[in-house]
């Protein structure tokens, strides 16, 4: 019964074990999963959790810890710190963000290692005294762009990343082991638990939350094509060391608002399902075509996900109804999402319903004047239900879609 009982108490230990990752020369990953939440940011539905990333940094007696963690996960990144350190004392703790999913320990932090000194940018520290009341003076080093701390063999290098995508931010190159510590940037929704494909939940998560800022993200990435990057770090999702360059690739076409490829997201509200009928015959005759067609119905899936394929593909249609001398509410909803991510160099076609003033193109036109797009000749109305009118208009906007050509081959 004895070494029953020591059995279990081993297997404990073992499976409770704080996290300890070595990405080698010298750096860790010490950072935490959150497989509950099912809204980031109250509002991106995340059906497999986020991460929350930081990492420590160990040159023989001297540890510097990169970002911290949402507040709900203090203690166990609190405890993944202490089974890191090996009796040394943290000598520097470098903030790179100031939002509060990896900010939130940093006043804990500081009260549980007194000795350890801050490293951050200017606007940082003021966020830091709104958030803490504390600027951390006495044990503080503010860096800008350019600027390079040493410890040991590591050398960590400030690029300066505003509103990328807040105005505070940095991100931190180390040249021994060539890895950019790259905050929010390069990140995704999904917790590390989980294997899933890059792509499709970093473009959900850029366009959502950083895709406004284009230009910004446009500037860092010339930066960063001066660094020898081996590996990059974010404060979200994996840890990328293969492939890099599809990763970059990827941020370059997203931040330059080009499509990834030639394509055609239909995105409908239908209220009796005539709206949709039409969306089925323009789908099926456009995929008869050849035409690579994702359809979103924005009454049954959350906005993001039509969002991010209508900047993943060259073409974009919008099918609704006329309501209330406007447009459908999720349409109008939709609509402002790209608007307010500054949606463009798209093909636009709009198919209107209405029982009898129908509108609903000239108002979704009015309401994208603000975006760079051009519109397809062909539209489609129908006043109410599918007539042989309508049906023409259908075969007509499908001919012209397909032979409308964005990315150069």
């Amino acid at each position: 019964m004895k070494s029953f009982l020591i059995y279990l108490l081993c297997i404990s230990f073992i499976f409770s074990k704080p996290i300890k990752e070595d990405l080698g020369n010298g750096i860790f990953y010490i950072g935490v999963n959150d497989n509950k939440i099912t809204l980031f940011e109250g509002q991106y539905p995340v059906e497999h959790g986020m991460a929350y990333n930081s990492y420590l940094v160990r040159d023989g007696d001297e540890i510097a810890i990169i970002d911290t963690v949402d507040k709900h996960f203090k203690d166990e990144w609190l405890e993944n710190i202490k089974n890191n350190l090996e009796n040394i004392k943290p000598k520097y703790l470098i903030v790179q963000h100031m939002e509060p999913d990896h900010s939130a320990c940093i006043d804990e932090f500081v009260k549980l290692y007194p000795d350890v000194t801050v490293v951050s940018s200017k606007k940082a520290f003021v966020m830091m005294n709104n958030f803490f009341h504390n600027e951390y003076k006495t044990h503080r080093i503010v860096v800008k762009e350019g600027d390079s701390l040493k410890m040991g063999k590591h050398t960590f290098t400030f690029v300066e990343a505003p509103m990328v995508h807040w105005p505070e931010v940095i991100v931190t190159y180390e040249s021994l082991s060539k890895t950019l510590f790259s905050a929010d940037g390069f990140g995704k929704f999904g917790s590390n638990s989980f294997d899933e494909d890059w792509d499709d939940e970093s473009r959900r998560y850029f366009i959502g939350i950083v895709g406004k800022y284009g230009k910004q993200v446009q500037n860092l990435l010339k930066k960063a094509s001066g660094l020898d990057i081996k590996m990059i770090c974010p404060t979200h999702g994996p840890v990328l060391t293969e492939n890099l360059g599809h990763y970059l690739s990827l941020y370059n076409t997203w931040s330059s608002y080009e499509p990834e490829e030639d394509g055609i997201a239909i995105v409908y509200t239908s209220i009796y399902g005539h709206t949709r009928d039409a969306v089925e015959l323009l789908e099926k005759k456009l995929k008869e075509k050849g035409a690579t067609v994702v359809v979103h119905d924005l009454t049954k899936e959350h906005v993001s996900y039509a969002v991010a394929d209508a900047f993943k593909y060259s073409q974009l249609v919008l099918a609704t109804t006329s309501y209330t001398a406007t447009i459908f509410p999720a349409m109008n909803f939709f609509i402002e999402h790209l608007v307010g991510r500054n949606f463009q160099n798209r093909n636009v076609a709009f198919i209107e319903n209405g029982s009898w003033a129908v509108t609903a193109k000239k108002v979704m036109v009015e309401k994208l004047k603000e975006c760079d797009l051009t519109y397809a000749k062909q539209s489609v109305t129908i006043k109410r239900a599918l007539c042989p009118r309508s049906i023409k208009e259908i075969e007509s906007l499908a001919n012209e879609l397909v032979g409308y050509r964005r990315i150069k081959k």
